[in-house]
């Protein structure tokens, strides 16, 4: 009898040693105190986006999950409808979330950077729109309205593709809605304390020539119009903008206002044709990412690199025309595989003097860790909203379990 308690206590122990417990806190940074009864769910990456848990923060904003020690997980809380992500990498016990108080309007949101790139290819006018937007909010607060963030485009520009990015995030899918104006758009995504980034990649028509009207909504630190070199620009009001030379990109030119307000006259006129080049992309891993199949005709293939500017653009520079940088190469796997015209721009490797120094192999390994989460999430909206079809879902998600796998390995080995 004694034999047997003891194999069954052994038994016991090791099945339980194959479980974790993850220990979080989630706190309100608004009123800095724990997020009582916020929803938090436990999600697992390693086959897809998969609900392992969910259970509610208690009274000091403690919550506990046991969870399978194999692969990454991502911690989602939800906070006044808002959710807020945490990757929780293999071997982690602990994770803390912050979480922020909802408003409709918010006091402390600005433009650091509104970017338009142009190039021009036959009857067409390619462009992307690149909007860095600043919640300073004091005490912090997330902004999310029905029309919580809007901007225009050009007349007559179709949108082929829109993106957002919160600060320390990676770009998810994110389609701005049209407005009862003519050419206005809204993006109905939560503006959280910090920055988050939106791009439109758009085209219109084109005849050798267009006017354009950016008809400003927000005070910006910096409006920027970036063209290829062959083609020309004339602004519509004498000295509105400087013009800047890019010595690391000889395929284009840069106009810069500064200080820009709302309803401010900032329209210009391009013409001419000319292409953006298309810049290497280098992964996570360091090796070149191949690029998609299909013909990239948005302006050097979306967001690039940094340009070499002077004052007062040497500042913001990095994410002006740095853009969303290079940390979701797994969503190029996932990218890759779509049809045409649907992927997003391929990450770019920076080149300026400015850039931070590579990472080391572990951190570029959480990174793209981190950028599981995002393309795994949208991979199963797209496959629950009936957007891929079931082979397009199997072959996108083999792409990312491979590219998981991978990051997962050298994770162990760094």
């Amino acid at each position: 009898m004694k034999f047997l308690t003891l194999s069954l206590a052994l038994l016991l122990t090791a099945s339980f040693g194959h479980a974790q417990t993850l220990a979080g806190t989630v706190t309100n940074a608004t009123v800095h105190t724990p997020a009582a009864g916020d929803e938090v769910i436990l999600l697992k990456l390693r086959q897809g986006m998969e609900e392992a848990g969910r259970t509610k923060a208690d009274a000091k904003g403690k919550f506990t999950f046991k969870m399978d020690g194999q692969g990454p997980h991502l911690v989602r809380v939800v906070h006044q409808g808002v959710t807020y992500h945490r990757v929780v990498p293999p071997g982690s016990s602990s994770v803390d979330v912050q979480v922020y108080d909802v408003a409709k309007k918010v006091a402390g949101i600005s433009v650091t950077a509104d970017v338009f790139r142009f190039q021009a290819q036959g009857n067409e006018l390619q462009g992307v729109r690149i909007l860095a937007v600043n919640n300073t909010s004091d005490p912090p607060v997330t902004q999310m309205n029905d029309h919580n963030f809007e901007f225009y485009l050009p007349e007559g520009a179709e949108v082929d593709e829109a993106v957002a990015k919160t600060e320390g995030g990676q770009p998810l899918n994110s389609a701005p809605v049209p407005q009862k104006e003519r050419n206005r758009y809204a993006f109905v995504f939560p503006l959280r304390p910090g920055e988050t980034q939106f791009q439109v990649v758009f085209h219109l028509p084109y005849s050798g020539q267009a006017k354009i009207d950016p008809r400003l909504l927000y005070p910006a630190q910096h409006f920027v119009v970036m063209t290829a070199k062959t083609m020309q620009f004339a602004p519509a009001v004498s000295g509105a903008f400087q013009s800047m030379a890019d010595p690391g990109r000889s395929d284009s030119t840069v106009q810069v206002a500064s200080n820009t307000q709302p309803g401010q006259h900032l329209a210009f006129t391009i013409s001419g044709t000319g292409a953006l080049a298309n810049e290497g992309a280098e992964t996570a891993g360091g090796a070149q990412a191949e690029a998609p199949a299909a013909r990239d005709t948005r302006p050097g293939g979306g967001l690039g690199p940094p340009i070499d500017a002077p004052d007062p653009l040497e500042k913001y520079r990095w994410y002006i025309l740095g853009g969303f940088a290079a940390v979701f190469v797994a969503g190029a796997v996932y990218i890759a595989k779509r049809s045409p015209g649907e992927g997003l721009p391929s990450p770019t490797a920076v080149q300026s003097s400015s850039a931070p120094k590579p990472a080391s192999a572990s951190s570029r390994s959480a990174l793209l860790l981190e950028a599981l989460k995002e393309e795994l999430f949208q991979l199963e909206i797209d496959h629950k909203q009936g957007r891929l079809t079931q082979p397009e879902y199997d072959k996108a998600k083999a792409a990312l379990d491979q590219t998981l796998e991978r990051a997962l390995k050298r994770t162990a080995t760094s």
